[in-house]
């Protein structure tokens, strides 16, 4: 990490990986809000803003073998498994509690089913 931002774009990249690893870890306790995706987010602000707390993350004992995994295009058949279904559970708990319109709703399945073939098609761990 030679070409490591200086002054206040090295602190802005600092600040929100540290915005980013709280909601990761709201997202541990908190259901249907996924943690590890948030990780992801603060690992790539860390590489840019600190080398010490990238390491620190990528290091993790329990965080770090995600973010890596993810990185190098790969995800367990376990966390592939719960993330579509979360991810289906929710969409669905929101289009029969909420009842969006006909468009939001399409826009919705189509997400899902996007998400889904993009996690699908990364190498299984």
């Amino acid at each position: 990490m030679t070409n490591e931002p200086k002054g206040f774009s090295k602190s802005l990249h600092i600040f929100l990986g540290h915005f980013f690893v709280g909601l990761g870890f709201a997202g541990i306790i908190l259901p249907l809000m996924p943690g590890t995706v948030f990780f992801i987010i603060a690992a790539y602000f860390y590489a840019r803003g600190s080398k010490r707390f990238y390491n620190w993350l990528m290091n993790h004992p329990s965080i770090g073998l995600h973010i890596r995994n993810y990185q190098a295009g790969k995800i367990t058949l376990k966390g592939k498994i719960i993330s579509i279904s979360s991810m289906s559970i929710a969409i669905l708990v929101s289009i029969f509690l909420i009842g969006p319109p006909l468009w939001v709703t399409l826009i919705l399945i189509a997400c899902n089913l996007g998400v889904s073939i993009y996690i699908l098609r990364l190498k299984t761990a």
